[in-house]
């Protein structure tokens, strides 16, 4: 962990760090903290003054701003080694006040290359730090700290992203300064994931400024998000697996590979269940009101039909529930819904012909259907015994006049509008205002009043959800984790 900031360290960030790196399935082999080695750097930055390649300088961040757009040497330059000395340690025991100086190291003012204009190695910092407390005020940079710390911990290859390439110069330059063992640097390509932005920056921004729900929001592409989303971490690695490593920076990762191996997964580990997205009444006429049978729905899609966990109970009354989108007035060869005079099956049950329709009193508005039901289970119509019947999802009333149970789907889209958005110079006007769907008023079959925060379900024919963190008691809240891939024929069977 770097902490060389004491004002930007939060143990929450190191403590979720951890969590989710574990969560991943890794192990590390050890935890470090830049801390650890604060002592033996403010040695090592005696060792860079003495040998002439670091000086204190008193120029203001504004004026060091100038001086490096102008290639132009600090006045302090070549103020005398035991001067510096002096003066270094003095920001060590805190007599001198914080901007007042700093330490820099004296690179190549004249280079092509931007990271090599005299970078800061030490700042002034009054403020305590969370692990070493007030033994330090000054606090060493970035630029300055990186490359000691692999080099103290004999790590063999140092791996980050293209952007960091350019600070490769100054990494080798301070090691061979000090005659420190120097690892490999290997820069790759950032993991850029088409409508959406990676940068720790941007994403700090849209947390910092609400316009996102923290930073597990489902939306976002960080861990935390994903797996709020219900992704697992199996999902993650086989698709960072799949995508490879690359050093073309302007690649751009289509998120639907990430849902390829979302669904990969969640079709084989996630129990099936029945809910409708937009409930639309369907009254059974020619069944009793008083009337309620117990069917057996597959939990599992392929399980063996003598094993009981392969199946949940519902109920099947008079009054049952599609949703709106399966009915419509008028039929079509391409249509798989319910409509006038058609005879459909409800999954896992019976046969239904749709006899009547029933207006509101403006004439217009639909209220609810009538239909009758073919009593005996079949897959194929009741009046033309060689067509099989295309199926609907569907929820009952448990119990006469009691509508089924409610719950809230979260209904994801993309973030942005813009394939890359980071590109844009306004990249917050690209932020996608539909980007979340709540449909507050969804009905479940009974079996889902048993899930649990962490439970992810496939709700036939319209996707993965997994619970969300805001369920309560009396309310589950599902995240869809995937769409539903609609395969030709799939619906019909």
């Amino acid at each position: 962990f770097d902490d060389t900031n004491p004002d930007a360290e939060r143990r929450e960030y190191i403590s979720h760090i951890e969590e989710i790196v574990k969560w991943m399935g890794w192990e590390p082999f050890k935890i470090t903290y830049t801390s650890d080695y604060f002592q033996k750097m403010y040695e090592l930055a005696v060792k860079l003054i003495e040998r002439g390649h670091a000086y204190v300088d008193h120029q203001t961040g504004e004026e060091i701003k100038e001086y490096r757009a102008k290639k132009m040497n600090s006045p302090w330059r070549e103020r005398p080694i035991s001067e510096s000395l002096k003066l270094f340690e003095e920001m060590k025991c805190g007599k001198i006040e914080e901007g007042k100086a700093t330490l820099r190291m004296e690179m190549d003012m004249q280079n092509d290359n931007y990271n090599m204009y005299d970078l800061i190695a030490y700042r002034i910092k009054v403020t305590p730090h969370p692990r070493t407390g007030n033994k330090w005020c000054i606090y060493p940079s970035y630029d300055y700290a990186h490359c000691i710390v692999d080099s103290l911990e004999n790590i063999t290859h140092s791996l980050c992203t293209l952007e960091f390439e350019t600070r490769r110069a100054s990494y080798y330059w301070l090691l061979h300064s000090l005659g420190l063992y120097m690892p490999h640097v290997w820069e790759y390509s950032r993991l850029n994931i088409r409508n959406n932005v990676m940068s720790k920056r941007k994403l700090i921004y849209l947390v910092e400024n609400n316009h996102v729900d923290g930073w597990d929001d489902p939306r976002l592409m960080t861990l935390a998000g994903l797996r709020r989303r219900g992704v697992t971490p199996t999902t993650i690695n086989a698709f960072i697996r799949e995508i490879g490593i690359t050093r073309s920076d302007g690649c751009m990762i289509n998120v639907d590979r990430l849902e390829f191996h979302i669904r990969t997964e969640l079709e084989k580990t996630a129990p099936r269940a029945m809910v409708v997205v937009d409930p639309f009444k369907v009254v059974i006429t020619n069944m009793e009101s008083d009337k309620v049978i117990e069917l057996d729905a597959q939990r599992w899609y392929d399980g063996r039909s003598d094993d009981p966990s392969v199946f949940y109970k519902v109920p099947f009354s008079r009054v049952v529930y599609i949703d709106r989108d399966d009915f419509r007035l008028e039929d079509s060869e391409d249509y798989y819904g319910l409509a006038p005079g058609k005879s459909v099956l409800l999954r896992y049950g019976y046969p239904i012909k749709c006899t009547d329709v029933v207006y509101a009193v403006d004439n217009e508005t639909i209220v609810e259907i009538h239909v009758e039901y073919h009593p005996v289970k079949t897959t194929y119509h009741p009046e033309m015994p060689k067509k099989k019947l295309k199926s609907l999802h569907w929820v009952a009333e448990p119990s006469p006049g009691v509508e089924p149970s409610k719950v809230e789907l979260r209904l994801f889209d993309k973030l942005f509008n813009s394939e890359n958005p980071a590109e844009l110079e306004n990249w917050l006007d690209d932020i996608n205002t539909n980007s979340i769907k709540v449909v507050s008023n969804a009905f479940a079959v009974p079996a889902l009043k048993e899930a649990v925060l962490g439970d992810i379900f496939q709700f036939e024919r319209k996707g993965y959800f997994a619970v969300d963190k805001d369920s309560t008691p009396d309310k589950l809240v599902f995240n869809r984790t995937a769409k539903w891939k609609e395969i030709p024929g799939k619906a019909s069977k």
